[in-house]
């Protein structure tokens, strides 16, 4: 019996948190709370800005900036995260400034953001980096964690916080 459920408990954790996340972005590793606030602390959040985390995960990044008055917007593919990152809002008392989106952050249009976080993996970055350059507009922002775009230099480096603005960067 108890062998069945950890089976079948790995099975679901492969599932949903390594193998559907992986074909289409990062699998879920989140950042840690003091990391999340690294992150809103390099992004510059000012309050009324409209702000996206791809791949939001938990929730966590979301909060951060929804606490500094960002309208923050999560874009998660995962169904149980997108479930958790929603308790996790509504525990932090940010929920009208915070939502999840339950779809891939590719079919986002991000021109409606001013700044853009992600913590996504070495091998979509490029793609990921043609679509932010495509749909945002000069002076936005965006904030990536751990993994760096291929062309674009880095406005800011803060730990391993990276701050790009879009039409203000020079392509290496």
């Amino acid at each position: 019996m108890i062998i069945t459920v950890v089976v079948i408990a790995a099975a679901v954790y492969l599932v949903f948190y390594v193998f559907f996340p992986l074909g289409r972005g990062a699998i879920y590793d989140p950042s840690t709370l003091a990391k999340s606030e690294v992150i809103a602390d390099v992004a510059g959040v000012t309050p009324g800005e409209r702000a996206a985390d791809l791949g939001s995960g938990d929730g966590r990044v979301l909060i951060a900036l929804a606490k500094r008055g960002a309208e923050a917007h999560g874009y998660e593919i995962n169904p149980i995260l997108v479930v958790r990152s929603r308790l996790n809002i509504e525990r932090s008392g940010v929920s009208s400034r915070a939502f999840v989106h339950w779809k891939s952050f590719w079919r986002a249009d991000l021109s409606r953001y001013q700044l853009v976080a992600t913590y996504q993996v070495g091998f979509i970055m490029g793609r990921l980096e043609s679509k932010v350059m495509r749909e945002m507009e000069a002076g936005t922002r965006v904030v990536s964690h751990h993994w760096q775009f291929p062309h674009l230099v880095p406005e800011k480096i803060e730990q391993d916080v990276y701050l790009y603005r879009i039409g203000d960067i020079e392509v290496e």
